[in-house]
């Protein structure tokens, strides 16, 4: 969904998964400006010292794959997924709030569950035996990069149930007709 502020946003409980999503979007963000400076590190190192770390190496795959899974939720947010935006930016605010509200419920809620429910054995084994790095002079703390998946599907699902309900309430027309008018006008 395109994020318009509406009425629906004033709902405390849209509200506050969006906030949740926001925190973790911006604080993820920074990491990117970290790995680059990492990534540097790595290549100073290597070709001016021919000195190697694996371990830093290493951390700018962690910090990679969080940027990714944390940062999904925080896309879902902004509209920044995949669409097929010629069909979707021309239906009307209502036309647009089924869309998402089904996309949340029949794709993005079933994928999240299975993500999830899925990796959690795979996660609760790596936790068990404090899974580290299969590379001599590698990071310790893969079960931390493994507990990813399912943060990421919780982050995910926790923001498609703010985008269906701010669906829901454009659909039970909570947002009045002269605002979905200015809506429309906006998002083309």
């Amino acid at each position: 969904m395109n994020y318009i502020p509406t009425p629906a946003s004033h709902n405390p409980l849209v509200r506050w998964l969006d906030a949740i999503t926001e925190f973790t979007g911006n604080t993820t963000a920074w990491l990117t400006g970290i790995m680059v400076i990492i990534a540097c590190i790595v290549v100073g190192l290597r070709h001016l010292f021919d000195v190697g770390s694996i371990a830093l190496q290493e951390s700018v795959t962690y910090m990679h794959a969080m940027v990714f899974m944390m940062g999904a939720a925080y896309t879902l947010k902004r509209g920044g997924h995949v669409r097929v935006d010629i069909i979707y930016r021309r239906m009307s605010v209502h036309k647009r709030a089924w869309v998402d509200a089904l996309g949340s419920l029949l794709f993005t809620l079933p994928l999240m569950i299975f993500i999830g429910w899925g990796s959690w054995e795979f996660v609760q084994e790596s936790w068990r035996i404090s899974e580290g790095s299969t590379d001599s002079g590698g990071m310790g703390g893969v079960y931390l990069l493994k507990s990813l998946l399912p943060l990421m599907a919780l982050s995910v699902s926790l923001q498609a149930i703010a985008e269906l309900l701010r669906s829901l309430l454009v659909l039970m027309n909570v947002t009045p007709e002269n605002e979905i008018g200015a809506q429309e006008e906006s998002s083309c």
